[in-house]
């Protein structure tokens, strides 16, 4: 369970441990509440009310509520990339749900969380920091406590986190480097299908670089995308819209089955302030054994 503590100083004088609590952490008020009433803010080892003003040198300790989630565990493969009291991040395999819905209530990412915690001793609260398609490989950010889960939702918004992904795309891409910036939106409520939508769509930016052009037949291009938005599909309806659908994406006009029967997207690399010790984490995942026979088909 993650522990934080913070040694009182002269520049503390007077101000009492909740004041502290408020200006020496980035706690959320949500969490404040819970440690107040959870019995978890420590001095020198010893439970401290908040009206107390701790002398200079005291240590304020303070441990994160034990939470757990209780979805049904299921033996479906995690692949941890990083891991340690607060964060799991693991590569996802193609075709398996993040999260359990209505319509997917089981066989999710989520279950095989419960397995793996089983496996490993740990009990925490599965708080899913970003998703990815069903269909869609690479790095999945877990955050283990609420704190976690806040500090890296602030990032998000604040586009700290960089997120960087591989696709393969039909077409040779002309331009070295370029930037989509079109709103995104959902054109028809019934179908899960998103578009670039110039009225009533979300602001959407995607920068492209291109990494290798493959001129076999009608040509592919494999290319790196830093998302600097998080829309749904944002991607696939990008590339679509300019004319270089994801192999493999039946959705958005890039069927190829004798390549690949699911888009050709991988989420390879994440960079971001560890929402704990504030020292920047990146990390990595290669390409799935599929994307790879991709490559090697239409290089032959």
């Amino acid at each position: 369970m993650a522990k934080f503590e913070y040694t009182v100083t002269k520049e503390d004088e007077g101000v009492p441990v909740k004041g502290l609590l408020r200006t020496k952490f980035s706690f959320s008020s949500r969490l404040l509440t819970k440690l107040k009433y959870q019995h978890l803010v420590f001095l020198n080892g010893e439970e401290v009310a908040g009206w107390i003003t701790p002398q200079i040198g005291d240590i304020l300790s303070i441990k994160l509520p034990e939470e757990k989630s209780d979805f049904p565990a299921e033996d479906i493969p995690i692949y941890p990339v990083f891991e340690d009291d607060d964060l799991l991040i693991l590569n996802k395999q193609p075709g398996v749900i993040v999260h359990p819905t209505k319509g997917h209530p089981l066989h999710t990412i989520a279950n095989g969380l419960m397995k793996y915690m089983q496996d490993t001793g740990q009990t925490f609260k599965i708080r899913f920091v970003n998703r990815l398609d069903m269909d869609t490989t690479g790095l999945l950010i877990v955050a283990k406590n609420s704190h976690s889960q806040d500090d890296l939702t602030k990032q998000m918004k604040a586009n700290t986190i960089e997120k960087r992904y591989i696709a393969i795309v039909n077409g040779i891409v002309k331009e070295d480097a370029f930037t989509i910036d079109l709103p995104i939106g959902r054109p028809d409520p019934e179908n899960v299908a998103r578009g670039v939508m110039l009225e009533g769509g979300y602001p959407s930016v995607t920068h492209v670089k291109v990494l290798e052009s493959f001129p076999k037949g009608k040509g592919y291009t494999m290319v790196e995308l830093l998302l600097e938005t998080g829309r749904t599909h944002q991607i696939r309806v990008h590339m679509s819209h300019i004319g270089y659908p994801l192999v493999g994406d039946y959705l958005y006009g890039g069927e190829a089955p004798w390549l690949l029967d699911r888009q050709a997207l991988h989420a390879y690399k994440l960079s971001f302030n560890h929402p704990v010790t504030g020292k920047r984490l990146t990390v990595e995942a290669p390409l799935p054994n599929d994307i790879q026979e991709v490559i090697k088909k239409i290089k032959s």
